[in-house]
């Protein structure tokens, strides 16, 4: 674990910032697999990425992948150019 441990529901009130490099494409494989096991198998993965305090990590089911975005359950969308890394 790369961040601080956080809840899915804290996301929300937490200032979520780009990272210091881009890992959207690096991370591609590992957005599909998230999603996958998320939808067939509902389990759950680490998922870091930068806020204005630093990196966080939640433990959490992805639903969907967008262009921009990570979509986890009750809304919330976490932006891919924010993203660390993403282990299962």
């Amino acid at each position: 674990m790369l961040g601080e441990l956080i809840e899915k529901e804290e996301i929300k009130y937490i200032g979520i910032i780009p990272a210091e490099q881009n890992h959207t494409k690096e991370l591609q494989d590992k957005l599909l697999s998230a999603q996958r096991l998320g939808n067939e198998f509902k389990s759950k993965c680490e998922i870091t990425f930068n806020t204005k305090e630093g990196p966080k990590t939640v433990f959490t089911t992805v639903w969907s992948v967008t262009e921009e975005y990570l979509q986890l359950k009750s809304g919330i969308h976490i932006p891919l150019s924010s993203l660390i890394e993403i282990d299962f």
